[in-house]
């Protein structure tokens, strides 16, 4: 079993960047799939990125893709999303989960934190 806690959320402008932390609980996080999601207020959870047990693939929705990077530190059992040129509409909480499967997927984490409110004024 895993515990995932976010951070790193908070309030900036349009345009602006944030970077997200997700710290896991554990030995095994390497050998966990890790994403991010998220979910507007009035809309259901939607993908946003995610990345294999070792980094080495890595997989983000259309909507974010060129701004937004994932990446992961075993040794630190720590996925982070970094989050660039953002707009009003990447306004959401943003929550981190967990898979034991090798290899990106979209759904079905077994494993999800707490959340961590996004907020981008325009």
């Amino acid at each position: 079993q895993v515990q995932l806690v976010e951070s790193g959320g908070g309030l900036v402008q349009a345009g602006g960047s944030l970077r997200l932390s997700c710290a896991a609980s554990g030995r095994t996080f390497s050998r966990y799939t890790m994403g991010w999601f998220r979910q507007a207020p009035g809309k259901e959870r939607e993908f946003v990125a995610a990345i294999s047990w070792s980094g080495g693939n890595t997989d983000y929705a259309d909507s974010v893709k060129g701004r937004f990077t994932i990446s992961r530190d075993n040794a630190e059992n720590t996925v982070y999303l970094q989050m660039n040129s953002l707009k009003p509409e990447d306004t959401a909480v943003y929550y981190c989960a967990a898979d034991p499967l090798p290899f990106v997927i979209r759904g079905g984490y077994d494993y999800w934190g707490q959340g961590t409110q996004v907020t981008v004024s325009s």
